[in-house]
């Protein structure tokens, strides 16, 4: 199986001792989104977790620790974006995020770690003159560091029109414009552009769209084969194995204007307020009327074939 850390907050930037904690305690507690009180136990046992994967735009925290995750296999996805403290108020400077970035490649390798581009808009400043010319510098300094990026369009939700009404997402011709110059510019710097939920008109200018995290990028990135025994996505819409995500909603720092993860900045605050490193839940703890189930979980790692 995989637990997943980064679709519902940002572990690594703001909870890496937690995790941690969780990962020498062997266990943790995540609560169902919409049912507060139904809460599911997942063992964090390297026996049975195949891999663990990371979504972060700063890993520069967990860094000192990185060798207390020798024993699971990992797949990492660092964001690194053109915007400023406008949009992105709390992610560190992007050259520091970089440098993070090397140092992880240089522990797990290029084919374990992926830079997301994403989300793109236009509008405060950024159209497609703009992001080629962002896009191009980010890539040159990742050459060799990485061999996919992960380029996904802004989804204008309600909370995203109210945070941030001055900006949108390009349309289907800008989209593909665009597309077919940061592929050309991916190309020269040994990159592929992978897509995820974005349709299949980008296909032609040689971009994967069959998903950010699919069965073939996981098994390339940790070198064994997975015997899933269905179709593990989560969604209709991609191929990607999801994995179990251990993270809580309303609960990442970095506040930016985009996040559909995030509902509303106080919430966020409280949420953090709330955290304690010692817990075995991300927000707060075990309450009287918690229900706790045991996750169904197993291995899919097939390790009588290896792909290196």
């Amino acid at each position: 199986m995989i637990i997943s850390t980064g679709m519902r907050t940002d572990i690594p930037a703001f909870y890496s001792d937690w995790f941690l904690n969780r990962i020498k305690e062997g266990f943790v507690l995540v609560r169902n989104p919409y049912y507060y009180h139904q809460v599911t136990r997942y063992a964090l046992n390297p026996e049975i977790v195949d891999c663990i994967t990371f979504c972060t735009k700063n890993p520069a925290p967990i860094l000192p620790r990185l060798n207390e995750l020798n024993a699971y296999r990992q797949f990492w996805f660092i964001t690194i974006t053109p915007y400023g403290k406008n949009i992105e108020p709390r992610v560190p400077d992007k050259n520091s995020v970089i440098d993070a970035f090397k140092i992880i490649s240089e522990r797990v390798g290029p084919k374990a770690i992926g830079w997301r581009y994403d989300p793109v808009f236009y509008g405060e400043g950024f159209n497609e003159e703009k992001h080629l010319e962002a896009f191009r510098k980010i890539a040159e300094k990742l050459k060799g560091y990485t061999d996919s990026c992960v380029l996904s369009f802004l989804d204008l939700y309600e909370k995203v029109k109210r945070n941030a009404p001055g900006i949108y997402s390009p349309d289907a011709e800008e989209q593909r414009s665009l597309g077919k110059k940061l592929a050309e510019i991916a190309r020269e710097n040994g990159i592929t552009i992978r897509t995820c939920c974005e349709g299949t008109h980008l296909k032609e200018y040689g971009i994967d769209v069959s998903g950010c995290q699919t069965r073939s990028v996981i098994e390339r990135a940790i070198g064994i084969t997975l015997d899933v025994p269905v179709k593990r996505s989560q969604r209709s819409v991609c191929d990607c194995l999801l994995g179990n995500d251990i993270g809580c909603y309303d609960s990442c720092g970095h506040l930016c204007k985009y996040c559909y993860a995030n509902a509303d900045a106080k919430n966020v605050l409280n949420n953090m307020k709330r955290h304690d490193d010692r817990s075995p839940f991300l927000v707060g703890n075990l309450e009287k009327d918690d229900v706790i189930t045991e996750a169904k979980q197993k291995s899919f790692a097939n390790l009588q074939t290896s792909l290196f």
